[in-house]
């Protein structure tokens, strides 16, 4: 599903760095893997240029066999809207937003209507067992709810990857081994792609694959 072949970035300031150095990396669909790595090891900006967030400066990425290369805005918005479910450590809700609403937002940028969106938010909180906080803002709600509110509007569009970028960086011991058990889950009975971004080992071990990367170079 990912094939990545001696990708590199570089960002170019008063002192160019470089962050990823050929990378090389293969992810299949349905895995669930983690990439693993210090900071300023190259992981974070790796996450973006999956997600479509960012772009390389050589080599090659394919997702489902599509080049993803120098898209416009627009082309990259229509394929992360479609095809990428994106998960972060600060939850990125929107506060005037209540849980519902927060979760509906994608299905209003691919035009769904009010009724059929509501209707399909309400039925990601009830799973993510949030149905009763449908109408509480993100300031009412505790971290792990929050993250719920986040994996349920990741979910709502039916992704094929998941992006998970620190999912449980904010979160207490129990809330983040709640939270990964649900990830788990939604890998073993959806079989949906999902790339777990960390820096924690016992967040990484509870993936099929850790992938470890160092100074911009995969180990």
């Amino acid at each position: 599903m990912i094939h990545l072949e001696n990708v590199n970035k570089t960002y170019f300031g008063a002192q160019p760095l470089h962050v990823l150095k050929g990378i090389n990396l293969d992810i299949e669909a349905g895995e669930f893997v983690s990439i693993m790595g210090a900071s300023g090891s190259g992981k974070s900006t790796l996450l973006n240029i999956l997600g479509i967030l960012d772009n390389y400066d050589s080599g090659l990425y394919t997702l489902n066999g599509v080049r993803i290369w120098n898209l416009s805005e627009s082309k990259a918005a229509e394929y992360r809207n479609h095809m990428i479910g994106f998960i972060f450590q600060s939850f990125n809700l929107i506060s005037f937003k209540n849980a519902v609403e927060n979760v509906e937002l994608p299905l209003f940028y691919q035009g769904v209507s009010r009724k059929k969106r509501h209707t399909l938010a309400m039925e990601y909180l009830e799973r993510l067992g949030l149905k009763d906080w449908a109408d509480h803002y993100p300031n009412e709600l505790s971290g792990g709810q929050k993250q719920r509110v986040a994996i349920a509007r990741a979910l709502i569009t039916k992704p094929q990857m998941i992006l998970a970028d620190e999912p449980t960086g904010a979160l207490d011991s129990k809330t983040s081994v709640e939270v990964m058990q649900l990830l788990k889950d939604l890998n073993a009975q959806e079989h949906i792609t999902q790339v777990i971004v960390t820096h924690d080992p016992g967040v990484a071990e509870q993936t099929n694959r850790i992938i470890r990367i160092k100074d911009g170079i995969i180990e």
